[in-house]
């Protein structure tokens, strides 16, 4: 679908009106499904942190699933492995920040969910190995199995599985230097990340780190998968579009109002290693313009737009975003996007107000 401006709008409201009247209930569905399995975990630690999980970044699996109408029809089983991908982020994510743990062996170990998650075969690691808790009554291999059935399915699973698995991998690198002792993450991460610098000069390492946090690559590339008429030159167009694009602009989003947040809680955020509040500004503003350029070759052109839109959305109406200067920031980059993402926000405004957008 190439990009229509008098089309847009109407395309919009229409996926808006079925992801919240057809995709929400799903996600919910499932989440109530890993919430059962969760409380039945005989650690209770490991039972706590993968309920604080589910309860406070539901969001995260509500906003992922929209990639379940990349062919305009709702697709249950991509919401219920997204849904399950996402659960195993959210949790690991709390493993290595909410247990006073501080190993990168371990971290690492624990993030070999998201990578054994996206390979259809019968692997599987020992997840706990190098933490102090152990007995989740299945919780993660679950979670992970559930990933494996789906990718198993989709038709063109080959194309896409050595784009995913790296997506995954430095998904679960990135997070485990993050996570480590503060005096020594900002080395571990600007050391990490200078492995990678060299294909994106124009990226700060935190940057580039924002790009490897996001999900959303994978979860468009699997949602291409299940096309049977997916070429290779596709899949390279659309990865090049979302990393580090759209998937950096997704987590400086989610860093951008959180850093408050961070800042009490000790957490590393990549958005504080801007020199100031016009600089985050324009930083923003680039990666938004950056990924609206990529978007306009692509097949399905509308879709990805919305999704872009859709972040700014999402984000700049949480309440988190009206505290201080970030207020001022946000109004800048909407007046900076296409008018349909100040349409969007109005409507996320008001499906917080009811309470319809778990955060």
């Amino acid at each position: 679908m190439k990009y229509n401006p008098f089309y847009k709008p109407f395309y919009q409201s229409k996926i808006i009106y079925k992801f919240i009247k057809e995709v929400f209930p799903v996600v919910n569905q499932e989440l109530h499904i890993w919430r059962t399995v969760a409380s039945d975990s005989p650690e209770p630690v490991l039972s706590q942190q993968a309920l604080a999980s589910i309860e406070k970044k539901a969001f995260h699996a509500q906003g992922g699933s929209i990639y379940s109408l990349y062919t305009h029809q709702v697709d249950p089983p991509l919401i219920k492995f997204i849904v399950a991908l996402q659960t195993i982020s959210d949790y690991l994510d709390n493993l290595c920040d909410r247990v006073g743990l501080d190993s990168y062996i371990a971290f690492l170990q624990l993030h070999k969910a998201m990578t054994d998650a996206l390979d259809p075969s019968d692997s599987f690691s020992d997840y706990y190995a190098y933490y102090p808790y152990t007995k989740d009554g299945g919780y993660l291999h679950h979670l992970v199995n559930t990933c494996k059935e789906y990718v198993r399915r989709l038709p063109k699973y080959a194309l896409v599985q050595q784009e995913v698995i790296m997506f995954g991998q430095l998904y679960a690198e990135m997070q485990s230097y993050k996570h480590v002792s503060p005096s020594i993450r900002e080395e571990a991460m600007n050391h990490w990340a200078k492995k990678h610098l060299s294909l994106y000069p124009d990226l700060s390492t935190w940057e580039f780190a924002a790009a490897a946090g996001s999900t959303l690559g994978i979860f468009v590339l699997c949602a291409l998968a299940s096309d049977d008429s997916l070429t290779t030159e596709d899949v390279q167009e659309v990865k090049k579009a979302y990393f580090p694009w759209i998937c950096g602009l997704h987590i400086l989003l989610d860093y951008f109002i959180d850093q408050k947040e961070d800042l009490g809680m000790g957490d590393l955020n990549f958005v504080s290693y801007y020199r100031n509040s016009n600089e985050k500004k324009e930083r923003l503003q680039w990666f938004l313009q950056q990924s609206l350029k990529k978007v306009m070759p692509l097949k399905n052109q509308i879709f990805h737009l919305t999704v872009i839109e859709g972040l700014l959305a999402m984000y700049f109406s949480d309440p988190k975003a009206s505290l201080g200067e970030e207020k001022l920031i946000y109004k800048e980059i909407l007046k900076f996007a296409p008018y349909s993402a100040s349409v969007l926000y109005m409507i996320c405004r008001q499906l917080r107000r009811k309470k319809i957008i778990l955060c």
